[in-house]
């Protein structure tokens, strides 16, 4: 089953705290560092796909309301 945003930046933030703690080996930390680096893309692949599906209603001139695709 795929990770939430929230659950792999719940784990990603865990992550970060472990290694800062410094108590793990090179191996250990190595291995986390390689796991974090794997839940920060799931979390840009969701933010990304987030902002992709994003919709802005834009008021015309005439008052009507449309709805547009998100743009940076």
């Amino acid at each position: 089953m795929e990770k939430s945003f929230e659950d792999a930046m719940e784990e990603l933030e865990n992550i970060v705290k472990t290694l800062q703690n410094g108590e793990l080996t090179l191996d250990q930390s190595m291995d986390q560092f390689k796991k974090g680096i794997s839940l920060a893309n799931v979390c840009n692949e969701k933010l990304k796909n987030a902002e992709e599906s994003i919709k802005i209603l834009v008021e015309n001139l005439d008052n009507s309301v449309t709805e547009e695709d998100f743009k940076e």
